[in-house]
């Protein structure tokens, strides 16, 4: 319930006044300054890329080897094998990744398309795109990735692509190294 206030009178009025007294207007008070925030830095980044050469060293096998038959793997003509075998290992550093679950096969289409473009644009070489293992697509196979693999494909600034190794999400994922 709602509580109504009663008008105030002239006499309410006068009276508060006199209690009150004279009023003066106070000065304006200046605001401190904002200090300038700090660039963002990329620690993660530092040390994805130190990590890089140790993993590289741990690992002398094939991670395709470990799920055999549904691994994807492509390397454009022109380019030398060893390019792929690298690639495979994870030798390249990952500095970018679009996740593709819960996405249709046109959103994903789209995001790929996007994400790449913008990558490109960014200088960006190396990127994981997570499209799933299509446990959930029934009948119809793994969407997601069959879709994935069709369009990287046709793409003109791919130069190869593989499955992900094991931790980073194996054939679950794809790791794809872009034009320099």
């Amino acid at each position: 319930m709602k509580r109504r206030t009663p008008p105030l009178h002239d006499d309410d009025s006068r009276l508060f006044r006199e209690a009150i007294g004279d009023v003066r207007p106070m000065a304006p008070v200046e605001s401190l300054p904002e200090r300038p925030r700090p660039e963002p830095y990329p620690h993660m980044r530092d040390a994805d890329e130190a990590a890089v050469p140790a993993e590289s060293l741990l690992f002398d096998y094939d991670p395709a080897d470990l799920e055999v038959g549904e691994e994807l793997s492509y390397l454009r003509d022109g380019y030398p094998p060893k390019l792929l075998k690298q690639l495979k290992r994870g030798q390249f550093s990952i500095q970018a990744d679009v996740d593709l679950h819960q996405m249709n096969a046109a959103a994903a289409q789209m995001t790929i398309a996007e994400f790449l473009a913008e990558c490109r644009h960014d200088g960006i070489r190396c990127v994981r795109i997570i499209h799933g293992k299509g446990l959930r697509s029934k009948a119809a196979g793994p969407v997601l990735k069959g879709l994935t693999d069709r369009l990287l494909r046709r793409r003109d600034d791919v130069v190869a692509f593989a499955s992900a190794r094991p931790m980073q999400g194996g054939t679950g994922a794809v790791v794809v190294l872009l034009k320099g």
